[in-house]
């Protein structure tokens, strides 16, 4: 099956929709029960369907031109008893149907998405957020219908054709050819219309990515599009992307009305062909009247079936596509991975940190932006680390969380290389309250245990009056359970900050680290947010990251970052410098 499908792409790329396909049939394979099931409903529907034009056929000869009202009477109760069996069957496996499509389109989803979260900040920092929810949004639904919707119902047009050939054939095996001259026309029309449909359905996957990366990059920043008076700039822009989507549509239409138009004109050809011969020999006595009207009923149900097999040709191209561009996504390796066996954390976690000759670059840069760095941190201690713009004070804890892994060098928490820890558990033991405190839609309480789920009422309660949140509990309609709206937007620099100090506690970690957190709060604000560090984590590793020279007034340690090296300076050097 993977190498028919295979064969029918043709790409550049073979292997990759291989190993894609490979992918999707591993979500496909757990439901073999429930889609046998399906085909076997989807059988008795299709034999109900053929029965009825030949039920018509009895009724009218054995029934109308026989003078038979007994058997007129018995066939249309027949017909009536096949109609709402075929209706209760119908209902039963749409029904069906759309659980199973929903069940692979969410696992499908949620198996990217998982994928997604192990890769590195630098591929999110790459990409753009609006072509990625492209991805799992619009061509994961895409690749679901192609393996639910369109090759199911492949199959059950296929059951369809067979079955109405085989009645076309026992009626007349002479008009029945007509459907070996009209299927060789559409499958060398619609192998013509391929590339187009390809060409155009990429196009239309790329202009969807462009609409949905403006809406992300301008929404959450309109309260600047304001101030700066270019809201009809970005409205235009708007305009201009979704007129260039909507030419992408129009033109992907019109290619699928000719890929359909000519097969279904073709049909009708046919159908009128048979329709001329048929009543030839009924006018002539050769034929029955009910011969010929469930011929011509078989005729047009075995040419459904055989467009919609031809137009599985099509959505094969389609899906090719949207494969294509998820496959992009998951052949991307993530920069780090937990190790297949890690060793535990070491017991007591007393969190001193060792530097060993670390080393690390980006590609894009020509030097190093750590150079063989050496440092012990020790547990327990605040640490002040300043440096300028770029010098790598960021880069240095996205390597004590694993983000990165040095090019060379190791880093050791109390004494253990911090690779050969669960990735997990080594994340969990260290907080970072940055400059842009994460908030999302929820509740303030669900917010404050976002990094421990497991905490209980009672214990965000203490957490936020540990964190002097009392006055905003007290002034939010529902306490905790008020909800902060879309990135808690509405709260000031101070209040998101001891919100993520808050969520810290609950987190429990041997070691915290501050990265520029009090860079957007004044003086009074930053001196009450490193006051509260010291008390609530006072005996635990603290980081402090900053260009303010008052915020790293009382460490044990300072350090400045400088072309690479990480060098031990004086407080007293440090504020003279500031």
């Amino acid at each position: 099956m993977l190498h028919w499908l295979t064969r029918a792409i043709h790409s550049h790329d073979r292997p990759a929709l291989e190993q894609g396909f490979r992918w999707l049939y591993g979500f496909i394979s757990p439901h073999r029960l429930a889609i046998a099931g399906l085909l076997t409903l989807s059988l008795l529907a299709s034999l109900l369907v053929l029965l009825q034009p030949w039920l018509t056929k009895l009724l009218i000869d054995a029934g109308l031109l026989a003078g038979s009202y007994r058997t007129l009477v018995m066939m249309a109760g027949l017909m009536i008893l096949t109609g709402v069996a075929s209706t209760l069957l119908s209902g039963i496996n749409r029904y069906l149907h759309t659980r199973l499509s929903g069940r692979i389109l969410f696992t499908l989803r949620s198996d990217l998405y998982r994928h997604l979260l192990t890769l590195s900040p630098r591929f999110f920092g790459e990409r753009r957020t609006g072509d990625l929810l492209s991805r799992l949004d619009g061509d994961v639904a895409e690749i679901q219908r192609f393996a639910v919707n369109s090759l199911f119902s492949a199959l059950s047009s296929l059951l369809g054709l067979i079955g109405a050939v085989t009645l076309m054939i026992l009626l007349s095996w002479k008009l029945a050819l007509l459907i070996l001259i009209l299927v060789p026309l559409e499958g060398i029309w619609l192998h013509w219309m391929r590339r187009k449909v390809e060409h155009q359905t990429r196009g239309l996957r790329e202009r969807s990515a462009d609409l949905s990366s403006f809406l992300v990059e301008t929404l959450p920043a309109a309260k600047f599009i304001q101030a700066s008076g270019q809201s009809e700039r970005e409205r235009h822009r708007l305009d201009g992307l979704n007129d260039r989507y909507l030419g992408q549509l129009l033109g992907l239409q019109i290619t699928e009305f000719f890929t359909q138009a000519i097969p279904s004109t073709l049909t009708s050809l046919t159908r009128a062909a048979a329709f001329l011969i048929g009543g030839w020999w009924v006018i002539e006595g050769q034929w029955q009247l009910g011969s010929l009207i469930a011929f011509s009923t078989y005729l047009g149900m075995a040419t459904g079936p055989v467009n919609s097999l031809m137009g599985l040709y099509v959505a094969i191209q389609r899906m090719s596509v949207s494969l294509t561009r998820v496959n992009e996504v998951r052949q991307q390796h993530p920069d780090v991975r937990s190790p297949l066996q890690p060793r535990p954390l070491p017991s007591p976690l007393r969190g001193e940190i060792t530097l060993d000759a670390v080393r690390f670059g980006y590609p894009d840069r020509s030097r190093p932006v750590l150079d063989g760095v050496s440092a012990v941190l020790p547990a327990g201690t605040k640490i002040a680390i300043s440096g300028a713009s770029g010098a790598g004070k960021s880069t240095l804890i996205d390597l004590l969380q694993r983000h990165f892994d040095p090019q060379a060098g190791r880093l050791c928490l109390d004494g253990t290389d911090i690779a050969t820890l669960d990735l997990s558990a080594l994340r969990r033991t260290i907080a970072v309250v940055s400059q842009d405190i994460v908030l999302f839609r929820g509740s303030l309480a669900d917010n404050l245990r976002y990094a421990s789920p497991e905490a209980s009422d009672d214990d965000i309660a203490r957490a936020a009056h540990a964190a002097r949140l009392d006055e905003l509990v007290e002034r939010l309609p529902a306490g905790l359970d008020s909800p902060l709206g879309e990135r808690g937007q509405q709260l000031s620099g101070g209040q998101r900050q001891r919100i993520a100090i808050a969520r810290a506690l609950l987190q429990d970690p041997a070691i915290l680290v501050l990265d520029e957190a009090t860079s957007a709060v004044d003086a009074a604000t930053e001196a009450e947010v490193i006051a509260a560090v010291d008390r609530l984590f006072a005996g635990r590793t603290r980081i402090l990251i900053s260009h303010h020279a008052s915020a790293l007034a009382g460490a044990d340690q300072h350090f400045q970052l400088t072309d690479g090296r990480l060098t031990p300076r004086n407080i007293t050097e440090v504020l003279d410098a500031s």
